[in-house]
């Protein structure tokens, strides 16, 4: 590889604005981990997951879905902040991710009507919209209830509770999940939210839960504590959020304590981050030229940053030290999120940061689409026993050792879940 590690691009520092240093380009990703045990709290087999990538080589490590409402679960072995209970075990998961000098921050995340029935059978959501997902997916989900006026305000304050726990407890900083069709993105799409009334209509209605929750978050954190938000560059669905309403919310964002805004794309809906289209783009379907570039959003990043005043981060589909390397020093974006390689190969960050290797594990390619998140799920788990990934593993395998997983899981869930129960 061409090039001293300290012309290195991806080895460069950067300065958030709360005034915190990210040491360099390189982040993890958010993945979904589902270690957690039957109520929700952390566990030791996820301090070592989080204590193998943090000796990554990554500057920053994002946590997968921390729920912020043990009822909207994205699956049952979510981690969840919504009491008093688990911080022991919170502590030494943020001791564990942050024992390579990385900053571990949490993703905080409420799944609105995007949680299974299996889990829950009368969602929250802006409105009473029922989720399309691709048939075939194994995926159910119930009619949701459309939020009242006092349920909106009790999740302003689930956020800024989980945001105060996360800080208390040892972690460096917390993310906002607003991408995805979670909750907070479902008030962003005019598809999902529906509303009349100041929550809905005009973008500026649309976003007002989001801007009310970084307000929320920072008060509870103080103004030291970096606070990052995850939001669709565009929902890449027809009457959804665009990436032109992107663009505009950035402006409105400016004017917020943000400190980190990481881009992706899609939904459950248009399952984008795992490259399908299976509904109508609307405005912003992709030109076969920029469906050939490296990473999935990086094209929707560019005019992004032109407008940020806050670093932009973009995940999805990064392989190689070129690409990676072109889009930083291009301008398209500040630091580079990598999910799936470091899955295969928990090391990958710093084989990057050191000039080794010019292209990352993409062990994807050989799979099925529909074999992707239970191979990779699997992969999480070799991780967290402390073995080392299998990659011979096969996606049918994959699949039915997953599944398997999930189900035993849930009813672990359903029975502990009990003793919260009103």
């Amino acid at each position: 590889m061409k090039g001293s590690k300290m012309s290195n691009p991806l080895s460069k520092p950067v300065v958030l604005p709360c005034g915190v240093t990210i040491a360099n380009r390189l982040a993890k990703s958010a993945m979904s981990e589902g270690i957690a045990d039957a109520s929700n709290h952390s566990t030791p087999r996820l301090e070592t997951l989080y204590r193998r990538w943090a000796s990554s080589g990554a500057g920053l490590l994002l946590s997968g879905n921390v729920q912020v409402d043990r009822w909207h679960l994205e699956r049952p072995g979510n981690v969840v902040i919504d009491d008093e209970s688990g911080m022991e075990a919170l502590r030494s998961l943020a001791k564990a991710g942050t024992s390579g000098g990385a900053h571990f921050w949490l993703q905080l995340s409420h799944t609105g009507r995007q949680v299974s029935c299996s889990i829950n059978q009368s969602p929250l959501a802006p409105s009473s919209v029922e989720i399309q997902v691709p048939r075939g997916a194994g995926l159910a989900f119930a009619l949701p209830r459309e939020m009242t006026e006092a349920g909106i305000e009790k999740v302003i304050r689930q956020f800024a509770f989980a945001a105060k726990q996360t800080r208390a407890a040892g972690f460096t900083g917390v993310e906002l999940h607003a991408a995805h069709g979670y909750l907070l993105s479902q008030f962003l799409s005019p598809l999902s939210n529906r509303r009349t009334d100041k929550w809905g209509g005009s973008l500026e209605n649309r976003a007002r839960l989001l801007l009310l929750v970084i307000a929320a978050v920072r008060n509870a954190v103080g103004p030291s504590f970096p606070i990052g938000i995850k939001l669709n560059s565009s929902d890449f669905q027809r009457g959804g959020f665009t990436h032109a309403e992107c663009i505009a919310l950035t402006k409105i964002l400016n004017d917020t304590t943000l400190d980190l805004l990481e881009l992706s794309g899609g939904s459950l809906e248009q399952p984008k981050l795992v490259g399908l289209t299976v509904r109508e783009e609307g405005e912003d379907k992709r030109s076969d030229s920029t469906i050939k570039r490296e990473a999935y959003f990086v094209e929707f990043a560019r005019a992004v940053r032109d407008v940020a005043r806050m670093p932009v981060m973009v995940t999805g589909k990064f392989r190689t030290f070129e690409g990676m390397a072109a889009a930083l020093q291009e301008g398209d974006l500040d630091l580079v999120g990598l999910g799936r390689p470091l899955i295969a190969d928990p090391l990958t960050s710093s084989y990057l940061l050191a000039g080794a290797i010019e292209r990352t594990p993409s062990p994807e390619d050989s799979l099925n689409v529909l074999h992707l998140l239970p191979w990779f799920n699997m992969q999480i788990e070799r991780l967290a026993d402390g073995l080392e990934p299998d990659l011979s593993l096969s996606g049918q395998e994959a699949v039915k050792e997953f599944l398997q997983l999930e189900s035993k899981r849930t009813m672990a869930l359903l029975q502990a879940r009990k003793q919260y129960a009103a």
